[in-house]
């Protein structure tokens, strides 16, 4: 792990530790590296504004200081095309647009150093992204997710069958190479997964779901899982 991204690890590690800290023993554990070096780490998180606080003695340790925010998220060249690359080439996804805008704001934020080797890292990285559906309707199914409410969606079927729907939806998901919406049917009155390149039409209604969960589509391969952030 290069020097830049153990101290954003670091701060992480810190941050969720809490009040209860930890030791530079522990930390020089975690990543493999001396107590000095941890501790010369920690004297530059601080420099660099980082709120690190220490209590002495058994059962102390390092953290971050009670009441105290941490500085702006800082990240490597290649954590920052890793972002980069993973919005390009996810351009047919659900919220790609906001993805692909958090992205620039968090890259516009990087110091000009790391900027520049990120956008000289970004040219050796080449995506061929999936033609997205048209914005109107991704614009309707990621409202009509988001606020859960009914989307009453134009719909061609693998047959060429085209119906009108209302539909309650559940949940994105992607399989196959394919983005489906997954959603309560009111028309076949049962779960159905759509695939959304076949959605022609989208609106969202001013009817509030009825409440259908995840659950109710059933248990995720061993391959598939929500797309949280992070792991703990």
């Amino acid at each position: 792990m290069k020097r830049a991204e153990r101290l954003h690890a670091l701060s992480e590690m810190l941050r969720r530790s809490g009040s209860r800290g930890c030791s530079a023993e522990r930390l020089a554990r975690e990543f493999a590296v001396s107590v000095r070096t941890v501790k010369r780490d920690l004297a530059a998180l601080e420099r660099s504004g980082a709120p690190i606080g220490s209590r002495p003695g058994p059962g102390g340790g390092y953290g971050m200081a009670l009441g105290a925010t941490l500085p702006p998220v800082s990240l490597s060249p290649s954590q920052a095309v890793a972002l980069m690359a993973a919005v390009s080439a996810a351009s047919d996804a659900p919220y790609a647009d906001l993805a692909a805008a958090g992205v620039r704001k968090i890259v516009d934020v990087l110091d000009p150093r790391t900027r520049a080797r990120a956008d000289a890292l970004a040219d050796r990285v080449w995506v061929d992204a999936h033609p997205a559906p048209s914005r109107a309707v991704r614009s309707a199914l990621e409202e009509a997710m988001a606020d859960q409410r009914v989307v009453r969606i134009r719909y061609t079927s693998g047959e060429g069958a085209e119906t009108t729907r209302d539909v309650e939806p559940v949940l994105f998901a992607f399989t196959s190479g394919r983005w489906y919406l997954v959603g309560w049917c009111r028309l076949r009155d049962a779960m159905r997964w759509f695939t959304v390149s076949r959605i022609e039409r989208a609106s969202v209604t001013s009817t509030p779901c009825a409440g259908h969960t995840v659950l109710e589509v059933g248990e995720p391969p061993a391959t598939a899982a929500p797309v949280h952030g992070s792991r703990s």
